[in-house]
């Protein structure tokens, strides 16, 4: 694979090696494979010493098999109109990996955040707003957007806000966009939702005893050592969830340097750290790295990207002692550092399953919001009166008495239990979906960034036949 191409070429390249391994005709996977649609728009904003500034914006609508289409809005100086198509395409990819029913949408803004105050982020992400109105690019059932780098559940409740003032469908235009803040009505674990998935990812893929044997690892993920570039709001419930399974996060990267400590680093007392100075560098029970890259070389059993694309480049890939690789950002494996890693036998889990988990509970939130129902509200006292009359009814037959303590460990499932439920229930599946793949082809011939996109493929493939476009 040739490191120039772009960043759409190349997700376009890994879909093709997939389809080789299908017996769809071309014209379906060219349709699979093309991105439907692509807005690029600009617009004036005024900033607050009166001087004018012109945006640019963007959004992409990779494939309408599934509808709404759905997919972050990030703001970042990379965006571009192939980034967002690459972007969009992951999307649509990722999303039938783990069966979520939207098609694939990415949408982004080219500015530097932290140049802007947030009166003037919020005018222009209220501008971005009616642009996607105006051209039919957002809806709950055409176009759901979400946070990405460089926005939060504040841009979130600024969209919702600006699309409820100009939808005449009040009632559900509440899902027009996932990722909001909880009193606008988001769902509890949204914001956690990437990272978490992330873990229970890596959990699995930890515990088959022969992929494990076959890496040199004991099955299990506790006790291994992990190294995450990115401490944005992936890296950092990454790397929170990631401690409370009792493996040890020895370095975290940000762009101004990166930190190591061999015996592991206290998660939130870092983030509390930062917020104080606004930085981790310098942060005292750590060795600080002046070269973020450094982060790539570091002795570690498991390896997270979780910032940008284009991380892990040919020149970095024979650095890396990690032996898996395990991809919580979008793309952050170039096509020659994957094959750099391949040889030496690295199991890299990729994108397209692992970055799934913010997908996933958006789409619950997305669920949620139609149905104006919070999930565990019908149940959940039913089940606690139905745990106590089995307490009692075991209190009576053995006359054992459960103290108050034993008793509360027991209680109704909250929207955060079945939240947390459905999306580890969710990793679970997709992962044992693409190793079943890789053992039918050769998981010596098929790696899981293939197998991932081989049932992607299959799943879209059959969406479209049902629609009776495709014989």
């Amino acid at each position: 694979m040739a490191e120039n191409l772009s960043f759409f070429q190349k997700v376009n390249e890994n879909f093709d090696k997939a389809a080789k391994f299908t017996d769809y005709p071309k014209g379906l996977l060219e349709q699979i494979k093309i991105c439907n649609s692509s807005c690029h728009f600009t617009f004036p904003i005024k900033r607050d010493d009166d001087t004018i500034e012109t945006i640019h914006g963007w959004r992409a609508e990779h494939s309408h098999h599934n509808l709404p289409t759905k997919g972050g809005i990030r703001y970042s100086m990379l965006v571009n109109e192939d980034e967002i198509m690459a972007l969009a395409a992951l999307m649509t990819y990722k999303c039938a990996v783990v069966d979520v029913p939207f098609g694939g949408a990415k949408g982004g803004i080219q500015l530097n955040r932290n140049e802007y105050t947030e009166s003037e982020l919020e005018r222009i992400t209220r501008r971005y707003t009616y642009e996607l109105i105006q051209k039919n690019y957002i809806g709950p059932g055409i176009d759901v957007p979400a946070p990405d780098f460089g926005t939060s559940e504040i841009e979130m409740a600024w969209i919702f806000d600006t699309y409820l003032t100009m939808s005449p469908d009040k009632l559900d235009a509440i899902a027009c966009v996932t990722g909001k803040p909880i009193k606008h009505s988001g769902i509890h674990g949204r914001k956690e939702a990437t990272g978490r998935g992330v873990v229970f990812g890596l959990e699995e893929v930890c515990s088959y005893i022969d992929d494990m044997n076959q890496i040199g690892f004991d099955p299990g993920i506790q006790g291994k050592t992990v190294v995450v570039q990115g401490f944005g709001n992936v890296g950092y419930h990454a790397s929170k969830y990631l401690t409370l399974t009792e493996a040890k996060v020895i370095g975290i990267a940000e762009i101004d340097g990166a930190i190591y400590n061999p015996k592991g680093l206290d998660i939130d007392k870092l983030s509390m750290f930062r917020k104080e100075t606004g930085s981790i560098r310098h942060y005292p029970d750590a060795t600080l790295l002046e070269n973020p890259n450094d982060i790539f070389e570091l002795e570690c059993d498991i390896l997270i990207p979780a910032a940008l694309e284009n991380q892990i480049t040919a020149e970095i890939a024979p650095r890396i002692k990690a032996r898996i690789i395990g991809e919580a950002a979008n793309g952050p494996t170039t096509a020659k550092a994957h094959e750099i890693l391949q040889k030496r036998g690295v199991l890299i889990i990729p994108d397209t399953y692992l970055n799934a988990g913010g997908v996933t509970v958006s789409y619950f939130e997305w669920i949620r919001n139609l149905s104006h129902v919070g999930f565990g509200r019908l149940a959940r006292r039913y089940e606690e009166s139905t745990y106590n009359a089995m307490f009692r009814a075991v209190e009576k037959a053995t006359g054992y008495q459960f103290s108050d303590v034993e008793r509360q460990t027991v209680h109704g499932a909250d929207e955060t239990d079945l939240v947390n439920s459905g999306l580890q229930d969710t990793m679970v599946n997709a992962y044992q979906e693409i190793r079943e793949t890789r053992m039918k082809y050769g998981k010596d011939i098929v790696d899981c960034r293939t197998a991932a996109f081989i049932n992607a493929i299959h799943k879209i493939a059959q969406s479209y036949m049902q629609l009776g476009i495709f014989p």
